[in-house]
């Protein structure tokens, strides 16, 4: 779905709507009432955004296992559009508002205050936990969020504007580098925004930017590698596939040798594991997802890929143990695959469990897992 970027007055208009209706309710969800708290830091939890049933799923990762978690899915009143998780919190993204939860021993959920009356469709925490970047729908802009560890509560630190291009600006995803000092925004057709970032005072400045190879070009998504040295955009339409940038000073991007990489059908997120070793595409037409082994960030199609998944397949994330890979599918048929990575054939990906998200399909955008 194309995001259109309007200027000016739509977050005061917000502002000004919330101030007739109350600010507690207008945007406020569904809250359980099993006491909630933030207690499951141990535990391993994974959970998903289903637009089409306003909900968010939570399920425990066990070995090779799904379990439903407490009380879920959750109303969230409006549909979801991101979700982020910190210091064992939740945060869910809703138009108008990102608000956080404490996740409790069950995995049920409770809001807590603190809540950010900023649009996102897209977020991630900083390396350090202590920041969120949200990619905002209603301004061409990051916004910064800093996160209360011990209450959950977010607050807005800051902004900082990307400049659009033209009506071919879509946000789509935003991502932090590993070394915590960059930024990169996604922006469909405007192609990506570079950013550096102080993990000390929240202080994002625009770098630069990199612009995409044509108007039939979508960036989608974006992963880091661990050294933060190699970019990864999951890339559909004309020059579409899994294209590769090496990191320069400050940001500057590089395309390697070869890039784009061939994919599947509409690319709609990329992954890497947790030894660096491979790279995951999520292709949403197909409903597959693409393997490749990675050698000095270039990466070679696995002989095993790609692998079968959901219907539009379009989010994917790892477990807290980075043992698992999790991947959401907005059509359904299911909602929500775990993959084990083979034990004798490097990357493959193995199917050891799926879930529903509630009614399916239930429109489920995004994964997110953690404790």
């Amino acid at each position: 779905m194309r995001v259109s970027v309007v200027r000016g007055g739509a977050v005061a208009v917000l502002a000004g709507l919330l101030a007739l209706c109350g600010c507690t309710g207008f945007f406020v969800p569904v809250t359980t009432t099993n006491g909630g708290g933030n207690t499951s830091s141990s535990a391993n939890w994974a959970y998903v955004a289903n637009t089409a049933t306003r909900t968010v799923s939570g399920f425990a990762v066990g070995t090779g296992t799904l379990t439903s978690a407490g009380n879920m899915p959750q109303d969230v009143t409006y549909a979801p559009q991101a979700l982020a998780m910190a210091n064992g919190y939740l945060y869910v993204a809703v138009p108008g508002a990102i608000y956080p939860y404490a996740i409790a021993s069950d995995g049920s959920l409770t809001a807590v205050a603190g809540a950010v009356l900023v649009n996102a469709v897209a977020m991630d925490v900083s390396p350090d936990g202590n920041w969120i970047a949200a990619l905002d729908a209603i301004n061409t802009q990051v916004d910064i969020l800093s996160l209360n560890s011990s209450t959950g509560a977010a607050a807005l630190a800051g902004t900082v504007a990307y400049g659009a291009s033209g009506t071919a600006l879509s946000p789509k995803a935003v991502k932090f580098a590993p070394n915590g000092a960059l930024v990169f925004a996604a922006l469909g057709a405007g192609g990506d925004a570079i950013f550096t970032f102080n993990t000390a005072t929240g202080a994002t400045v625009l770098s630069g930017t990199l612009a995409a190879p044509n108007a039939q070009t979508s960036d989608n998504a974006l992963a880091v590698d661990s050294t933060s040295t190699h970019l990864y955009v999951a890339r559909s339409g004309t020059s579409g596939g899994l294209a590769v940038y090496s990191i320069g000073n400050a940001g500057a991007l590089t395309a390697l040798a070869g890039s784009p990489f061939a994919a599947g059908t509409q690319p709609l997120a990329v992954l890497l594991d947790s030894t660096g070793s491979y790279a995951y595409v999520a292709n949403g037409s197909d409903g597959t997802i693409s393997g490749y082994a990675l050698a000095s960030g270039k990466p070679t199609a696995l002989a095993s890929s790609p692998f079968a998944s959901g219907v539009e397949v379009r989010s994917l994330a790892l477990d807290a143990t980075g043992k698992y890979l999790l991947a959401v599918a907005q059509g359904g048929a299911p909602d929500l695959t775990l993959y084990s990575f083979d034990a004798t054939s490097g990357g493959k990906l193995d199917p050891v469990a799926t879930a529903a998200s509630g009614t399916d399909p239930a429109g489920s955008i995004a994964v997110v897992s953690g404790n």
